[in-house]
């Protein structure tokens, strides 16, 4: 059930015996040349599509979130951030009114690790008000749970999950080119992935803005992810498999004890 598409006679008939949303959380930032800026929503979006079409009287889907917290991106072009802080408060006061209504339960169905700690905080705010929200971060899960789907950013497991959503999106002639990371801090500390610089074997995380690092913008972690390695039947598998994750994640979370307020 899409939220936008209910009445509200029928969202007052829903909390009569549920109390669970979901809510997508997404970003528009760049994921290489290869990769469309809506990635990160577009795929979160598809795995609750397909939830949707499977299991469609189980629980409210509220409209995705496009914009996220991706300051570390900005200056790839059309890559917009509202930061971490703005997106605490706008989670904070949807969820507030959800549970002005009587929603207790938010599953957090998200698409980008950048909006991980905003996302946490509102968690901690609904507790203290006696709710619980849960964060599902589809690709962390989808390569935990299959390791040969595991994959870095902009790499092959995103570049599939896009494949499943709309393969015209791909951009075919990039799948092939490399990360072009640059040693933009000299050879003494070179650029090992996003904003870590390796010394000594070990990794140190010094922030700077991906433009000053890449020229592509796409990262595999040290991993042989791979755009090139992706194809839309690996994408459908993930993320039917991920539609399905949420299903049974959402029936243990719903016989979960809600907090006591103090």
């Amino acid at each position: 059930m899409y939220l936008d598409e209910m009445s509200y006679l029928e969202v007052e008939e829903y909390l009569k015996h549920n109390d669970t949303i979901v809510i997508v959380t997404g970003s528009t930032e760049n994921h290489g040349k290869h990769m469309p800026l809506g990635t990160d929503t577009f795929i979160p979006n598809k795995i609750m599509q397909i939830f949707n079409d499977k299991y469609s009287d189980e629980v409210i889907i509220a409209p995705a979130l496009p914009y996220g917290s991706t300051e570390d991106l900005k200056g790839f072009a059309g890559t917009v951030s509202v930061g971490p802080d703005l997106l605490t408060e706008l989670l904070n006061r949807l969820c507030d009114d959800f549970f002005d209504y009587g929603f207790r339960r938010f599953i957090i169905v998200n698409g980008h690790g950048g909006n991980s700690k905003s996302i946490e905080r509102t968690g901690l705010h609904l507790y203290k008000k006696g709710g619980l929200l849960a964060r599902v971060d589809w690709w962390l899960i989808a390569g935990q749970v299959n390791p040969m789907w595991k994959g870095g950013h902009g790499g092959g497991e995103e570049t599939a999950g896009v494949m499943a959503y709309d393969e015209s999106l791909i951009k075919k002639e990039y799948l092939n080119e490399g990360e072009n990371l640059i040693n933009d801090l000299g050879d003494g500390l070179p650029t090992s992935s996003w904003t870590n610089v390796l010394f000594e074997g070990g990794n140190v995380v010094i922030p700077r803005p991906l433009t000053a690092m890449t020229d592509n913008g796409y990262m595999m972690y040290g991993m042989e992810d791979r755009p090139s390695r992706a194809d839309a039947k690996w994408g459908t598998e993930m993320v039917t498999y991920m539609a399905d994750y949420v299903e049974h994640f959402l029936k243990a979370f719903k016989n979960t004890k809600l907090p006591k307020v103090k």
